[in-house]
């Protein structure tokens, strides 16, 4: 494929200045709202905005710069997390009764304002009251000596939380005797950890943000950066300035993925941008079908690399042998695309000899979300794309710390460095920090709030998130949590799960953001760089601590002999820690100021056909799309009896960061909070209309809505999270990485 350069004509939406009439975000009135509601700090704002490292998306930032497009780096995800960050102090007195609070939206909460005081709530009383910090410790380490290791755990979220952070908490959790820790990594991404590990040998995007620029195809599956991470935008508007086609393969025909309007783009700000040039809808949870599909056009037609593939590939002939004994015909049915659609997208690679894969949470968030990576890979390697400049693959990361939060280690099943927990690694890491650590993998977030269900967790420490909010079956969880006799929520404002009644004692440890941590801190962006944040000085919130402070606090209160050996105390000496334990960060030990940042590996991953595998080389991984008999997921029937029908449900994300819904309307689909997204023909067959009430029903619950008609695949329907959550039924996950599945099968009645 020849790129071409494409100029304002080409790519331009509409010839109606700023979309007036249109359903699209209001860039600049945003704006104006988002100073208004930090009109009381807004020196400080602007602190952050030009001295941080961005803790919204995982694109990275510092300042208002990056390192792939020139000029400004802001977007709206960064600035509606702003105020979080700025807001002053909350009442404690009013957490005095949590009766009253149970009502509230989270959105409600937060806007109590930020926590600043250690609080304890003990069995039987109404709500929470101030607790000296000396007091509380003395409490959690005589209670948590007395539980046994396998009986407790550790979860670190994403939000704004650094590498310092989670190394923090993963080496505090081994040195008290427990694997059991975990991060929001693994409701995410982890499919694509292990795709990719078992494919290319790595366990990250194999390319940078830049590459984009140099690619003559980009596709991007079950993902829309137009949502969650906006910058992508504009550096899709670049490429696509300089001659790159966009693909997009997805199960709703994602507005902004087709028109966007890049406010610091005159010529988009203006007339709106086509970002894509083929649209491709498949049934949820069907793209390991169609990739399948789209490989067996290439080999078959000989639209593949085969200097590539004898040279530096394992597996092609058993690849081959599984796509043979794959009907066309079913695979077709399964992901419900015409064979002409497929040839297309077939004939679009096999004229870009440069490409790029993107992928996010429409992939990996199903019960085989593994597959489809590994499915994903072996495209990609059928045509080379890995290893050379304007080729990869990209899995985007939808929040700044969930990449260095599994590299750091906080992960149940590997060690610091991805390395996999076994009794070799055990003895190594052992020997290395000084004290025993256990050499059998932990319990995944999945499996001990499962447990605390079953009333098999004793202590629980949980940074961040929000498992009412962002797990299936909140209901469920709620119980479990009431079941822990001691939880510690640290966090920065109230959350929903810190109100679920205790089972003996919850205790409140209010945290310091990134931009108010001691001695600073980094984070890992997507394209693997570490950036370092430093500490902002203007914005101290009460008694709130750096949450790698109060980790060390919690290691010594538990267990005081043998403390020092953590050699965890500021931050200089963990990130010269990290290094001892990653290797690959080396350089990070050196970060104090603005702008220091490196990419752990360089620019781009797998060069001249070099992968890190045991032989060297990329390995095929044929994989199976779940059938009719085996996954009813995927394939089954939407057949109509009076005005119920089945359908596949799919969980989105609207106007929201993670949980933290932002907006009661999506701006860029119109769709509010309790519409459920129904296909044209679906809605014609069941003389639906948009507005009109509905009710959903599945194995694990029942949601009613109202529909909305949109371009979603036939036979699906797509419903805001975490609203429909109580339709997810718990315990179905990805086997590979945990992942829950965020899908569900309902009945839908007018």
């Amino acid at each position: 494929m020849s790129r071409r350069s494409r100029s304002i004509r080409d790519l331009k939406h509409s010839w109606v200045p700023f979309g007036i009439g249109e359903i699209k975000p209001h860039h600049y009135r945003e704006m104006v709202r988002v100073a208004w509601e930090n009109r009381d700090n807004l020196p400080y704002a602007w602190k952050i905005l030009t001295r941080g490292c961005c803790d919204g998306c995982s694109l990275g930032t510092t300042g208002l710069r990056d390192w792939t497009i020139d000029g400004i780096h802001l977007c709206m995800v960064r600035l509606e997390l702003l105020r979080l960050n700025t807001m002053p102090a909350g009442d404690p007195t009013r957490l005095s009764d949590v009766a009253p609070l149970r009502g509230n939206s989270s959105k409600e909460l937060r806007e109590m304002g930020r926590l600043a005081y250690p609080m304890r709530r003990r069995k039987g009383e109404p709500g929470f009251t101030r607790v000296g910090w000396r007091e509380l410790w003395a409490d959690v380490g005589a209670r948590w000596r007395e539980f046994a290791p396998r009986r407790t755990a550790m979860y670190v979220t994403s939000r704004g939380v650094t590498n310092e952070v989670y190394y923090t908490a993963q080496k505090v959790m081994r040195y008290l005797g427990s694997n059991n820790v975990d991060n929001s990594a693994r409701l995410c991404h982890s499919p694509s950890t292990s795709g990719l590990k078992t494919t290319l040998g790595v366990a990250a995007t194999t390319c940078s943000y830049r590459d984009w620029y140099e690619a003559e195809l980009i596709v991007f599956f079950g993902s829309n950066p137009a949502n969650d991470q906006p910058v992508a935008m504009k550096y899709l508007h670049e490429a696509r300035k300089r001659g790159a086609r966009v693909l997009v393969v997805n199960a709703f025909r994602e507005p902004g993925m087709e028109r966007y309007w890049i406010p610091s783009a005159i010529d988009s700000a203006l007339f709106g941008t086509k970002m894509t040039d083929r649209f491709l809808l498949v049934k949820v949870g069907g793209d390991l079908a169609f990739l399948n599909a789209v490989q067996k056009v290439l080999i078959e037609r000989g639209w593949i690399n085969r200097d590539f593939i004898e040279k530096a590939t394992a597996g092609f002939d058993r690849l081959r042998a599984e796509l043979e004994a794959q009907p066309m015909e079913d695979l077709l049915a399964l992901c419900g695309s015409r064979p002409e659609e497929v040839e297309a997208f077939a004939r679009e690679l096999a004229q870009a000899e440069r490409g790029i894969f993107v992928w996010s949470m429409g992939i990996t968030q199903h019960a085989h979300g593994g597959d489809t990576v590994r499915a994903i890979v072996n495209l990609g390697l059928l045509r080379e794309y890995v290893g050379r400049p304007g080729t990869g693959m990209m899995p985007i990361r939808g929040h700044s710390g969930v990449q260095g939060g599994a590299e750091m280690g906080a992960y149940a099943t590997a060690f610091p460095g991805g390395v996999p927990i076994d009794a070799d690694s055990g003895a190594r890491f052992s020997q290395l920090w000084g004290f025993e650590i256990p050499s059998a993998p932990g319990m995944t977030t999945v499996d001990y709030l499962e447990a605390a269900w079953k009333g098999e967790i004793d202590g629980l420490y949980c940074i961040g998130g929000n498992f009412l909010e962002t797990m299936p079956a909140p209901e469920r969880i709620r119980e479990g949590l009431g079941r822990i006799s001691l939880r510690m929520h640290s966090d920065i404002v109230v959350t929903s799960q810190m109100l679920a009644d205790p089972a003996d004692a919850v205790y409140l440890l209010p945290a310091r953001t990134r931009y108010e941590q001691k001695d600073g801190g980094t984070e890992t962006s997507t394209e693997r760089r570490v950036i370092f944040s430093p500490y902002i000085p203007g914005h101290d919130v009460g008694e709130a601590r750096s949450e790698w402070e109060m980790l060390l606090d919690f290691a010594k209160a538990v267990r005081p002999d043998g403390f020092e050996k953590l050699s965890l105390d500021s931050g200089a000496a963990i990130r010269a820690d990290i290094v001892r334990a990653i290797p690959s960060y080396a350089g990070i030990e050196k970060m104090s100021s603005q702008g220091d940042q490196f990419q752990v590996g360089g620019p781009m991953l797998c060069r001249d056909r070099s992968f890190p595998t045991p032989d060297g080389k990329a390995h095929f991984q044929p994989v199976r799309p779940p059938s009719m008999a085996a996954d009813s997921r995927v394939t089954a029937p939407a057949i109509a009896t009076g005005a119920t029908r089945r359908f596949i449900l799919a969980t989105r994300r609207g106007k929201q960061f993670n949980s933290m819904v932002q907006r009661m309307v999506d701006p860029l689909t119109g769709a509010e909070r309790d519409h459920i997204l129904v296909s044209p023909q679906d809605a014609a067959q069941l003389r639906l209309r948009t507005g009109d009430p509905i009710l959903l029903r599945s194995d694990a619950g029942e949601f009613r809505g109202r529909a909305y008609i949109a371009e979603v695949a036939p036979g699906t329907l797509q419903g805001h999270w975490p609203e429909v959550s109580v339709l997810i039924s718990p315990g179905v996950v990805d086997p590979y990485g945990g992942v829950p599945d965020y899908n569900a099968i309902v009945t839908l009645e007018r």
